[in-house]
């Protein structure tokens, strides 16, 4: 800028300076108020950011403070059931006959029929036993008894001959009375005689062991050779008859009354998924054990494919009529220092704890005596930290919370 410039603007210029190098600074001014302009501009714009950063912060730690404090708990209705519950206990399938097989007669095995597993008719024969000591008893009884005849018949006949001696007054009364008491002891002796060769007769049949009864042999305890005791304590055979079965089961005494002769029952085993076998209650012991509190019941089960087995373990369920009372969950129940306790919700689903009665027990739910009324809504894992008045929310249920599904047809449209 020249001097005639700057005496048109009125401006001096500063003596011994040169007027580009007071441009120079010039510039360099107005640049530098620039440049603090943009840093202060940066600046404000950081502030605004970690303002603005720490508000949506403080809004995102709020929503989840109220979130976590928020108590979601699954609910279910107090009802009454419509339906007859169903009580499953445990059993042991037996015979309807099962008993031992045992020798009355002494020897040994001569030789056996059936084996484990065999069906028998009864009189069927299992066994022989060679019995040579009875053989001979009854040789002996036999010889025995033919003596005894022999005396009686000489007895009969020299009473005959006194008898008419005594008529012609040829021997005293007193020698008639001694022949004739002779006659009649002759003639006992010949009744002792037979009873004991029938005894031996019947105890010779003992040789050949039959089936008592129609069923399975299921025990084989003796083997040809072997000494047969009939002292002893174990048995030759044991048969068990399998159709039909018995079922020894034993009902609490909560629902002993429930239970009476001709109620039908559902057996299941394990093993045999799928299949159902139906029995009828054949009898009661009509009386509570003192030691387990139980009846014993038993359940009569037709067997007729022979498919179930004795000694199998399986589940007797039996059908018991409702009583009317409410029955909730287990896993509904509160136990406190206070006894059993629900947590109820009213319609602001606040918590209310209600003490309760209860009833017989059906394994997954439990029967209700009073304290809880049809259709109350029940808080279900209630925790032990639950208190009365505390605001809950209740967890939507899996139905509800699912959106409807659509037809396939539509679903492939849209």
């Amino acid at each position: 800028m020249s001097q005639e410039s700057h005496s048109q603007l009125a401006i001096h210029p500063i003596e011994g300076v040169d007027p580009d190098e007071l441009l120079k600074r010039r510039q360099i001014a107005r640049r530098t108020k620039l440049l603090g302009v943009v840093i202060l501009i940066l600046l404000a714009l950081g502030a605004a950011r970690t303002i603005v950063s720490r508000v949506f912060h403080d809004r995102a730690l709020a929503a989840g403070t109220e979130q976590l404090a928020t108590q979601y708990v699954k609910t279910a209705l107090a009802k009454t059931p419509d339906k007859a519950q169903m009580l499953a206990l445990p059993g042991t399938l037996q015979g309807f006959v099962q008993s031992p097989i045992s020798a009355r007669a002494g020897g040994y095995l001569r030789r056996w029929y059936k084996d484990i597993g065999s069906h028998v008719e009864k009189g069927e024969l299992l066994a022989d036993i060679e019995t040579p000591e009875i053989d001979q008893q009854l040789t002996q009884a036999v010889a025995a008894r033919q003596q005894a005849a022999s005396s009686l018949d000489l007895a009969k006949s020299s009473m005959v001959r006194w008898e008419a001696l005594r008529k012609r007054d040829a021997v005293s009364q007193q020698e008639l009375d001694e022949r004739r008491s002779a006659a009649a002891q002759a003639q006992s002796n010949v009744a002792a005689a037979d009873a004991n060769v029938e005894r031996l007769r019947q105890l010779s049949s003992f040789k050949h062991v039959i089936a008592p009864f129609a069923g399975v042999v299921t025990r084989r305890n003796v083997d040809v050779g072997d000494l047969i005791d009939p002292s002893s304590a174990r048995p030759l055979f044991t048969l068990a008859q399998t159709d039909p079965l018995r079922v020894y089961v034993n009902v609490p005494q909560a629902y002993a009354q429930m239970v009476k002769p001709g109620q039908a029952v559902t057996v299941t085993q394990t093993e045999l998924r799928g299949q159902k076998f139906d029995g009828k209650v054949a009898r009661t012991s009509a009386s509570i054990d003192t030691t387990t509190r139980t009846m014993q019941i038993e359940v009569a089960l037709p067997n007729p494919q022979g498919v179930l087995m004795p000694g199998s373990y399986v589940q007797v369920s039996l059908p018991l009529k409702g009583s009317g009372a409410i029955v909730v969950p287990n896993n509904a129940l509160l136990f406190r220092k206070e006894g059993a306790q629900v947590a109820v919700l009213d319609a602001q689903s606040r918590v209310h704890l209600k003490p309760v009665q209860l009833g017989r027990n059906f394994g997954e739910t439990v029967e209700i005596l009073g304290g809880v009324e049809a259709n109350e809504r029940l808080v279900l894992n209630p925790t032990d930290s639950l208190a009365e008045g505390d605001q809950v929310t209740p967890a939507p249920d899996a139905a509800d919370a699912a959106p409807a599904a659509k037809p396939a047809n539509q679903a492939a449209a849209s």
